[in-house]
């Protein structure tokens, strides 16, 4: 009993001078939260960092430091010049690049983030329409960590399947892979507002072109697969059955969630190259307008048919963008390279094939029952 009494106040008081030990750091140190890089004068780096100070009384106080130099290290040294507190990165959650830096290249700044020990492979990349430094050091006024509500705005959206998620580790990966390009979001202020307005398409390190906001979705069906979500798409007149109302108008829209789905690509010819992309979707109908007759299941065939159709021309359509641009953001190249024996595949070769790629694309829609799910 007296051994495990000493033990108990060892415990304890190792306990209180960790404490302390971690109130004299958060006391010293400022924690870097997001970085934003654009491209500088002379072909400087220019660097804003939104830092968090934390004082004794755990009270937070944010920092917008913007600095120019020829490195990022360089830039951190140069933002620590103007706090009274040690800049740390190990908190980092969200790297953003201005719109002129994403299309020149972005291989340093991957690289750079890999090399660093400190920092997080699960951070999120964007890109900002524009620049990042206005955007950042903006003044709203209801946002009073910018850092942490960027962080929060990609996390929520990821999480909910709203829009394709882009962390370093991601980004390294497709990057480094052949046969495979990457894609982040896009973002921009809006009066007070900070929102996801699309979607930045990548050849290597370039951005070359972009897709509305809507387009995550069809990109994350061929890519990836659903477990959840929410999806509204509008159904054009070529789409809509003749009889599945008396006076169809030229457009419906529609909105499903509880979206599952699964893919299967195959590789039908290797000298086109050509694939089968089959995708079967199961969801759960929210709204129709006008009302259509649920209750008969001709009707519900047919609208069933009508998603499928529309589904299948969007995902042809965003296919045949990357294409025009060179971009594989969706792995055909991979699926290419595993299929083929000794297909020695690189980078430049795949890029040749897939200018002439072919994808047939199927998809099988069914509308669950509501409350119903498999």
């Amino acid at each position: 009993m007296r051994k495990f009494n000493i033990y108990f106040i060892l415990l304890f008081l190792v306990g209180i001078l960790t404490g302390c030990a971690e109130t004299n750091i958060l006391d010293r140190v400022g924690l870097t939260t997001l970085v934003g890089y654009d491209v500088g004068t002379e072909e400087k780096i220019a660097t804003t960092a939104v830092i968090r100070e934390v004082n004794p009384e755990f009270q937070s106080n944010v920092e917008i430091v913007s600095t120019e130099n020829n490195t990022s290290k360089g830039s951190r040294m140069k933002s620590n010049r103007k706090l009274s507190k040690k800049i740390t990165v190990g908190q980092m959650r969200v790297v953003l690049f201005g719109e002129e830096l994403a299309k020149d290249n972005l291989h340093y700044y991957i690289d750079t983030h890999l090399e660093n020990a400190s920092v997080s492979n699960s951070l999120y990349m964007a890109v900002v329409e524009g620049k990042t430094t206005p955007l950042l050091e903006y003044e709203y006024k209801n946002i009073d960590d910018i850092g942490q509500h960027i962080f929060r705005l990609l996390e929520q959206n990821i999480k909910q399947e709203y829009m394709i998620s882009a962390t370093l580790h991601e980004i390294a990966h497709d990057y480094y892979s052949v046969g495979k390009d990457f894609a982040m979001p896009i973002i921009k202020r809006d009066e007070e507002f900070v929102e996801i307005s699309g979607i930045a398409i990548f050849k290597g390190g370039k951005m070359v072109s972009t897709l509305p906001v809507k387009d995550s979705f069809y990109i994350k069906l061929v890519r990836d697969s659903f477990k959840s979500g929410l999806f509204e798409t509008i159904l054009k007149d070529q789409d809509i059955p003749t009889d599945i109302l008396k006076n169809p108008p030229e457009q419906i829209p529609v909105a499903f969630d509880a979206i599952n789905s699964k893919r299967e690509l195959k590789l039908v010819d290797a000298s086109t190259p050509e694939f089968d992309l089959n995708l079967k979707i199961k969801a759960r109908l929210l709204e129709v307008y006008p009302d259509v007759n649920l209750g008969d299941p001709k009707v519900v065939a047919k609208l069933e048919k009508a998603v499928s159709k529309n589904l299948s021309r969007e995902i042809s359509r965003i296919i045949a963008q990357c294409q025009d641009v060179d971009s594989d953001i969706f792995g055909f190249g991979e699926k290419y390279r595993s299929s083929v024996r000794n297909s020695k595949l690189t980078k430049e070769k795949w890029h040749k094939l897939y200018k002439d790629m072919k994808v047939n694309v199927n998809v099988d829609f069914v509308i669950l029952r509501n409350g119903v799910f498999e």
